[in-house]
């Protein structure tokens, strides 16, 4: 959450956000803007990627304060494009649309939270890979994340609905694999903001698969590539599930490399400003497969499914396999080939 005290008003959050471009002085001003309340530039100009939160040197969290007033504004092209958008997002969350779907596994196995997204936005084959095997799988509105809500200028609706969410996965008596960093970060983010209570274990999809590689080692085959990862905004809530991600990689023989575009300076996928600057969003995506490429990558992965549809364009133009984290994992365990992408 946003927290006045600590800001010092240096600066640093906006001078560094690579998506406005401001001095000191600018930057100073338009926080003071912020913090009296009133409409600034920065609230159109943000691309609510977060970076803000990281750049800022006393943890004052000015992203907070930023998706706050987008919403109480209301006239920033993000609040504005996704108002139908949430409309139909609410009525999954009240059960009056988006019905849950339920897979039932084995009983004394956890569930498999995929939020509100829907099986085909994973791809295919994903639930039916030994990784998931005997899980119980759950996915509809009433089990929406909320926390990806800042990329649609509705912050509120976390403090609103994220004790209900976390009531209905805590219905089904088991412990919560979650597919997707948001809901994750509900459950152990934004549940101690809000003093929500979560009656369930949690565990992260880097977590679980770094336990389930462990455990299986004998049926990898190391994959012997370097990759780019492309990290989507949510895990800049919880940075320190990045060690699992580590894991993960060296159990299946892969080689993180360093580039320009990635940890405190990774770069947004593009999905909340695609529709509103298209100019803008392409120019992020070329960027961002440009750096993988010129590293050396093998490939891109991806951990979310957003940043996995919207980065099929450039994936595809330029000639970089583009692999999502679960079928990464899959190919070191003989489920599926390398990709062969051609530009």
């Amino acid at each position: 959450m946003w927290d006045a005290s600590k800001c010092t008003l240096c600066g640093d959050c906006l001078v560094k956000c690579r998506y406005a471009n401001y001095d000191k002085d600018r930057a100073v001003a338009e926080i003071k803007l912020l913090m009296d309340g009133k409409d600034a530039e920065i609230l159109s100009t943000c691309v609510t990627c977060m970076a803000c939160n990281d750049y800022c040197p006393t943890g004052a969290n000015p992203a907070d304060l930023i998706f706050t007033l987008q919403e109480k504004i209301g006239t920033c092209p993000i609040v504005v494009y996704y108002k139908p958008v949430i409309e139909e997002y609410v009525k999954g969350l009240e059960g009056k649309a988006d019905p849950s779907q339920w897979i039932p596994g084995d009983p004394d196995k956890p569930v498999l939270s995929l939020d509100s997204f829907h099986f085909e936005q994973f791809p295919e084959g994903t639930l039916d890979s030994q990784l998931f095997k005997g899980l119980n799988v759950i996915r509809g509105g009433e089990y929406a994340s909320l926390t990806g809500c800042v990329h649609m200028g509705r912050t509120s609706l976390v403090e609103k609905y994220g004790q209900v969410v976390l009531n209905r996965l805590a219905s089904l008596g088991k412990d919560i694999v979650y597919m997707h960093n948001e809901g994750f970060v509900l459950a152990n983010v934004k549940a101690k903001e809000y003093g929500f209570n979560v009656p369930f274990k949690s565990i992260h999809l880097f977590e679980y698969l770094r336990n389930y590689l462990r455990d299986h080692k004998s049926r990898i085959t190391k994959l012997e590539k370097k990759i780019a990862y492309h990290a989507n905004c949510a895990t800049r809530w919880i940075p320190e599930y990045d060690n699992f991600l580590e894991e993960v990689f060296d159990l299946i023989g892969v080689e993180r490399l360093s580039r320009q575009y990635e940890r405190l300076n990774a770069l947004c996928c593009s999905v909340p400003v695609l529709f509103m600057n298209k100019e803008l969003a392409l120019d992020i995506q070329k960027k961002n497969f440009e750096d993988a490429i010129a590293c050396g990558a093998d490939a891109m992965i991806t951990s979310c499914p957003l940043c996995d549809w919207v980065l099929r364009r450039p994936s595809a133009k330029l000639g970089l396999p583009k692999i999502f984290i679960t079928e990464l994992c899959r190919m070191a365990l003989g489920e599926k080939s390398w990709p062969e992408v051609s530009p």
